[in-house]
């Protein structure tokens, strides 16, 4: 990908500086009689790609929910951007947001699910406009051109006029990747984006993933088993256990020299 690449072409707002762009303070979330999360603190500066990582259960796409309301947290905050995300202060206080204040802040983040949820009745060309026109109120014309490149990008331009079930699982998360980019999000979430992969597919996903990670300044917050992924593309890695994270750190640190015992005994059954 070159250095000009349709994310490229337009700077995320703020400008990525290192700030804060995410922050969780002392968040937790319980379903039914279990904690999920446990007064979860930490932070994701702009344009830097942390990856969580941990066993099943341990709390890390529940925090993905969070970032996209979901789900809402029990106790605590979150901001994105320097704003509250399900709270808004009024008259010196906080209190649960009202939705347009949700849809405002939320219009900064974009996911990749572990599902494709692609539209089955509309081509890929729309499935990627459908968004940016209704919500960003985008004209059609520029839409779709955004939309063809970031087609070509994921190295799918030859497919707009397919429908998705006449597409690979491959090819339909790719697609699901450029519809989330074509919203020009300051941050992406990826939640397990291969898990519904064949192995055969999983490699070409990945790539087009590192590729954005190499390429672009956008943010990324990364849900994976995929070590070797997360080793490539993240700038700092998260492990999760109990719904907290133990153990933090760059990814040369995490895999080779972890000093947490259960960080030890994951990445031995893993990797």
């Amino acid at each position: 990908m070159s250095a000009d690449t349709p994310l490229s072409k337009e700077r995320p707002n703020p400008a990525v500086d290192g700030s804060e762009l995410i922050r969780f303070d002392r968040v937790v979330k319980r379903f039914g009689a279990n904690t999920v999360l446990d007064e979860l603190d930490f932070s994701v500066a702009s344009g830097k790609h942390v990856t969580l990582i941990g066993p099943s259960g341990s709390g890390k796409t529940t925090i993905l929910r969070l970032l996209m309301t979901l789900i809402k947290p029990d106790e605590g905050t979150i901001k994105v951007g320097g704003a509250y995300l399900t709270h808004e202060e009024k008259n010196g206080r906080l209190v649960p947001a009202g939705e347009k204040h949700v849809r405002e802040v939320r219009k900064n983040i974009g996911m990749v699910f572990q599902q494709f949820n692609l539209f089955p009745n509309m081509k890929v060309l729309r499935n990627i406009t459908e968004a940016p026109v209704t919500v960003l109120g985008l004209p059609k014309d520029e839409a779709e051109q955004r939309a063809r490149d970031l087609l070509d990008l994921v190295g799918l331009g030859d497919k707009c006029d397919a429908y998705p079930t006449q597409l690979s699982g491959g090819q339909q998360q790719r697609v699901a990747i450029a519809r989330a980019l074509a919203m020009r999000p300051q941050v992406l979430l990826l939640d397990e984006v291969t898990s519904a992969l064949d192995p055969e597919l999983v490699a070409g996903v990945l790539d087009v993933l590192r590729d954005i990670a190499h390429t672009t300044d956008i943010t990324m917050l990364c849900v994976t088993h995929e070590m070797n992924f997360a080793r490539d593309i993240s700038d700092q890695v998260l492990m999760f256990d109990a719904g907290r994270v133990i153990e933090s750190g760059p990814p040369e640190k995490i895999f080779s020299d972890p000093e947490h015992e259960r960080t030890r005994e994951f990445l031995s059954a893993v990797l």
